[in-house]
């Protein structure tokens, strides 16, 4: 049988959330199953590091889909070009994205519907195109792959999507995440923070992650506590807001918060096991790979109490209220404080994260193609 993918998101130096689902689950799907061929659909000339087996068929369409017009012909027009000549099986699209221009049975991955709930959040353009098109991509689907109960639940109560049709796919975490000797952490914490202990934001500086929040909490931290604790941000500015801005410039403790930028892996694997605490709080999540990438390392996780966090976290995590600046706060005092709850939380994230790795997502992502290629 043979399976066409949609790998725009497979970009040299560039992957990020979606991406990295993509290359895991696609490297193990394809070399654990020689007997299928598979066409890799991309918007540009790929890299070879994403062929990752013989059984593989590179194929470029086009136009670059990179904003709401380009999606739609890419969608629109490319893709069924691609289908139509390669007539495959299914149409797996690991970022959700479908053709609705073709019969090719498709399987889309829909990771959350973060654009229904907060809107606001998004260019109008992109906004209006996902509120378009992707309540048809779903009905469209001959199943939905999706990456928690949470987003299972939301996609059947806002599509009016059958639950049986929708396979949960839970994320991984690249197991290379491990704990470092003391001295290895104490070099990191000398290279970025003047080797002193640090709080961590990984992700990209986007409105729903609650940067401007994690900054006041962080502020109010500094003033009730001595102590040369630092909060280190590890992210593209991509939306750096208002809200955001006013809440740095506003901290009396702006020196002690410092700005990274984007890092490769390589980094973020002595980054993480170093730090005091990772605090991930954002307002709204389909998963939250950064707390299973934390727990790997030992680091212990404040993280949100909305959505899909709590299923990720369970008894593992420190949660907050994210609308709550005290909340927040609060939670970093106790886990700065409190030696015996980090250890506790170090203890359970060891348990915790056994249940979720990239060889799980690429088993469970292949029954449900198995499914989806049933008549």
């Amino acid at each position: 049988m043979k399976i066409a993918v949609n790998t725009r998101l497979l970009l040299q130096g560039k992957l990020e959330g979606i991406g990295w689902f993509s290359y895991e689950s696609l490297k193990r799907i394809t070399r654990q199953h020689k007997d299928y061929e598979f066409v890799f659909i991309f918007d540009r000339p790929w890299s070879d590091e994403f062929i990752f087996s013989d059984n593989i068929t590179p194929v470029v369409t086009h136009p670059q889909a990179r904003h709401p017009y380009l999606w739609y012909l890419y969608f629109e027009w490319g893709v069924p070009h691609i289908l139509k000549k390669h007539k495959p099986d299914l149409f797996l699209s690991p970022d959700g994205w479908l053709s609705l221009r073709t019969k090719t049975p498709s399987l889309p991955v829909i990771h959350d519907l973060n654009f229904e709930h907060y809107p606001e959040f998004i260019p109008k353009t992109v906004r209006n195109y996902y509120h378009k098109y992707f309540p048809k991509f779903a009905r469209k689907a001959k199943r939905i792959a999706t990456v928690s109960e949470f987003t299972k639940k939301d996609i059947t109560s806002r599509y009016n999507i059958d639950s049986d049709n929708i396979d949960v796919v839970y994320n991984g975490a690249n197991e290379e995440f491990a704990p470092t000797s003391e001295t290895e952490q104490q070099e990191t914490r000398k290279k970025y923070t003047n080797a002193c202990p640090y709080f961590l934001f990984v992700g990209l500086i986007h409105p729903r992650k609650n940067l401007g929040r994690l900054i006041e909490a962080f502020t109010l931290f500094k003033q009730k506590n001595n102590t040369d604790v630092k909060l280190l941000v590890v992210g593209d500015r991509k939306w750096w807001t208002e809200e955001t801005r006013l809440a740095y410039e506003n901290s009396a403790f702006k020196d002690e918060i410092i700005f990274l930028g984007r890092v490769g892996s390589d980094e973020l694997k002595k980054i993480i096991p170093a730090a005091l605490a990772m605090t991930y709080i954002s307002i709204f999540e389909g998963f939250g790979i950064p707390i299973i990438e934390a727990m790997y390392c030992d680091t212990p996780v404040i993280t949100s109490n909305l959505t899909s966090m709590p299923e990720v976290g369970e008894d593992a995590v420190v949660y907050v209220d994210p609308f709550s600046v005290d909340s927040i706060s609060d939670a970093l005092q106790k886990v700065h404080k409190d030696d015996n709850l980090r250890n506790e939380l170090i203890e359970k994230g060891r348990l915790q994260c056994k249940k979720f790795s990239w060889q799980k997502t690429a088993d469970n992502l292949w029954n449900s193609i198995e499914k989806s290629l049933q008549p």
